[in-house]
Order: C-alpha cells, then structure tokens, then sequence
C-alpha cells in the first residue's frame, strides 16, 4: 500500500508492541506482523525518542511530540512542584492522581490524539495490558473526554473503570500475573476483538501489548520465554486483523502496527552513584529525596538533579567528574546555543528533544555498541544497577537498536501490495496520521506529521558534537519537515 494514495478512513486500529525491535520479527514469531506488512507501509527506520523509555514514549505517542514539548521527561523523576519529598514514579496510578491534582487535570499541557478526537465528536477506546502509568498517558484525559480505558491493573488504574467492570462482565476475572505475560496478552486480545471492536465500535481503537517488552527486561531478548511473550502477543494482534479483514468494508478500517521503542542486552552493571559517593559528591539515587545535594536516577540513562536548583559549582563538579568516567558515553544540559549545553562539554538537551521546564540538570547516557549478545543479536550496553539482571534487555539510551522501532501502517483489506519506506518516521507521527486518516487537523504541538501524506522536504543528516579534555560525544541526527530523530551517537 502506498499510504500517499491512502483516501480517509471511518476507522483507524493502533496495536502497540512495547519494546519490540523491528529486526526481530520473523515468520516463526510474528506472522501477522508480517501479514500486515506484506499490504501496508512499513517504515523501516522509524525512531522512538529520548529518552528511549515506556512512559516518555507513550506520551509522546499520544502527543505527537517529543519530551521537551509534552513534559513527561522520564520514566522516573524529581517532578520538585507536584511531589516535592520523592521521586516521581510515573508508572504508580497513586502518584499520577497526585501530580494530576496539582496540575489540575493537565499534566500532560498539550492536546493529545483523545483531545483533538474528542473535540470532533470521535471516540477512542484504549486496551492496556501494561503499567497504569502507560494506560494514563496513553489518553491522559480520557475521563474528561468521554473516552473509554481499559486497564488489567483493575478499576483504580484507569480513569473508566467501568471499562474494567465490562470486562470482568464479558470475560471473568483478570488474569494472573505470570513471565511471560502470556495471559494478560490473551484477554487483551479477546477484549478488542470480541467488545471494543464490535460492540463498542470507536473511531479509534488502540490496544497496548506489555511483550516483549517485560520477558526482554528479566529473561533476555532471545531467550525462549521472550520469544514465547512476541508470539503471543502477535496471535492476539492476529485476532484483531481477522476482525478487521471480515468486516465488508474493511478497506474503509486502517490498521497501524507500531512499537514504543526497542531494547539491547546488558553487557555490565557499573556502580555510578555508588562511585560517585566515594568520590566525595553527595548524592542519593533512593525514592525518597533526602538531604543529598544531588539526586539521580537509572538506568541505561538517567537524570541528576540538584537539591538547590541555583548550586552552579556542584553542578560544574558532577559534569566534569561524569566526563572522566570510562562507562559514560554523553552527558547532557540546558541548551546554550542549540548543539551545546549550558554546562561545559555537554550537549543540548533541546538538540535531543528532550528540552522542557521540567528537564533535569543533567542526563548521561551509559555507553553502548553494536556488539552481539549471547544470542546472537547486535547491541550491548552497560546499565546502572537496578532489578534487570546482567544480560536483561534494557533501553533508555540512543544506541540504534533502542531507537528503531515497528511502525506499518495498512488497510484492513488484503489486496495491496506491501512496500518498505526508507523515509524519516518515528513514534512522533503516529498521533497526526491517525487524525488525517479520520479527516481530523492535528494540534498546533504536534510535531509529527501525517504519514499518509508525502513528506515537504528532503531529509537532512547531520553530526553533532561537544566535549572538553578528553571527553568527546557525537550524536547523528536525521531532520525533515519540521522534525528531529535520533539514529545513534558515540565517542
């Protein structure tokens, strides 16, 4: 299918495969995945944002836009005005009814894909079987909207839990919680194509698979327990195209396949905070925000803040220090001129669209590279300590293989023939092409553009780079119409 040549849909079918690399998918695993690609649009490059982690991505899959525009700036952080004693964890359905409180209902300050649908009378009706956090953010103000969210954490992790009762109703209890998730994936499928679709029949579906993602992170990407977790969900995604394919008009239904970003295995755990404690810096990476001077967060990536937001010096201090150490690969700050950050050597948080009121002081990214992993798969990475174990799928960072994510876009009938789009795409764009699909303008933040249509301009590449002494980082960056994906970066 050639998605230039695409006329408007009646509706549009988003199915989300957390974590999933597109070079993982395979006749043996995914079958309807390429089922779906073999008569849709596959954009080959598509890129997920940075940071590359659930909660951010999501966001900005609701949004059209990066981190700097929506404000979500990780998985977990200092939110200093809404939770001023803790960490913000924003997979925690409690602490996101509390910054949404002090927010007053607009944590997330732009329109997203459920404002700009509700504001032309259309519905959308979400399926999640991932964490409360990431069922919020998919439709931050569903309730608000007259929308409709599922969630398989039950009645208090979703806005609508009547939508959970209907499911109970329908299909009996929730399922346990097991590794992989396979029965979660199992009722979430049934749940679509056996309620939303038919009986609901919104404007927009969009069901959320919590695998691979999960059974990457604690068994490894190619570990049989994983590859069990993909195939799954891709059965359940199966069931959802069979709908759609029996339906008479099924060329008026438009199916979107998409991941949030992808993961690499961990090839070491380094002891950053721990080191940086010794050396005389006082910081916490607990929960709890203490009397350090810095607090910090994890990961592939993470944050350092400064409990005094005006202690220039410790900042300088920790920047140099973070420069010095063998595991780091970048390091990150305010924006100064558009390519550097404000700190010496460090480049712009705004260049890596990650620049907002509420960005830390810094973020350092942990190095990584193409190297295989026991399985056999290119990308090997360090990680601060945390619960993945040694050799777990993580993501956060901009190696190539976190960054590339699925994104086919197709009709429901079965007769066009499948092409591969080299073109710029990434999950930014997902939010627009469902709106132009319906016939609905996309919100003025919205940064991502409507793949449907052919791109304004040629795509550019360019390298950037910063540093001081011996430290040097380099990041590659594609731009077109207006918008900015990460490929990678390095040393």
């Amino acid at each position: 299918m050639n998605p230039h040549d695409t006329p408007p849909a009646d509706r549009v079918v988003v199915a989300v495969f957390d974590g999933l690399r597109p070079d993982m998918l395979s006749p043996e695993v995914t079958p309807n995945l390429l089922r779906l690609a073999a008569r849709g649009t596959w954009f080959r490059r598509a890129r997920s944002v940075f940071p590359s982690v659930t909660r951010v991505a999501t966001t900005s899959i609701a949004t059209g836009a990066p981190p700097g525009v929506h404000g979500i700036v990780g998985n977990a952080f200092h939110h200093r005005e809404a939770i001023p004693e803790r960490i913000f964890d924003t997979s925690d359905a409690a602490m996101l009814r509390r910054a949404e409180a002090h927010h007053e209902g607009r944590l997330v300050d732009v329109e997203t894909l459920g404002d700009r649908l509700a504001q032309a009378g259309k519905r959308l009706a979400v399926v999640h079987v991932g964490s409360p956090g990431s069922a919020h953010f998919i439709n931050s103000r569903a309730r608000a909207n007259g929308h409709w969210t599922f969630s398989v954490h039950g009645t208090g992790a979703t806005q609508t839990p009547e939508a959970v009762e209907q499911a109970l109703a329908l299909l009996g209890p929730l399922p346990p919680r097991e590794m992989p998730r396979i029965s979660e994936l199992a009722y979430g499928g049934r749940l679509m194509s056996e309620h939303v679709l038919p009986v609901l029949a919104p404007d927009v579906a969009l069901i959320w698979f919590n695998e691979p993602d999960t059974t990457f992170h604690y068994r490894g990407l190619g570990s049989p327990e994983a590859k069990a977790g993909l195939k799954e969900a891709d059965r359940a995604f199966g069931t959802i195209l069979d709908w759609v394919e029996a339906q008479r008009e099924a060329e008026r239904i438009a199916v979107i396949a998409a991941s949030d970003h992808g993961q690499i295995s961990t090839g070491s755990v380094e002891p950053l905070f721990d080191a940086a404690v010794a050396a005389g810096f006082s910081l916490s990476a607990t929960k709890e925000i203490g009397e350090a001077a810095l607090t910090a967060t994890g990961g592939i990536s993470g944050e350092i803040r400064l409990r005094d937001p005006a202690d220039r010096a410790t900042l300088a201090r920790i920047a140099a220090w973070l420069m010095e150490q063998p595991a780091i690969g970048h390091v990150l700050s305010a924006d100064r001129n558009g390519v550097e950050g404000q700190v010496e050597g460090t480049l712009s948080l705004g260049l890596m669209g990650a620049g907002h009121a509420r960005q830390p002081e810094l973020m350092f990214i942990l190095k990584s590279g193409l190297e295989a992993d026991p399985y056999g798969l290119p990308g090997l990475g360090a990680m601060t300590p945390g619960d993945v174990p040694l050799g777990g799928g993580m993501h956060g960072g901009i190696n190539p293989h976190e960054l590339n994510t699925v994104l086919i876009v197709a009709r429901g009938d079965a007769d066009q023939p499948g092409t591969v789009s080299q073109e710029p795409a990434g999950i930014i764009d997902i939010a627009p092409t469902v709106l132009g699909l319906l016939g609905v303008a996309p919100a003025a933040t919205m940064v991502g553009r409507n793949l449907a249509k052919p791109a304004r301009e040629e795509a550019h590449a360019q390298s950037y780079s910063a540093g001081r002494g011996a430290f040097s980082q380099t990041v590659e960056i594609v731009e077109q119409d207006g918008r900015r994906f990460i490929l990678g970066g390095g040393q």
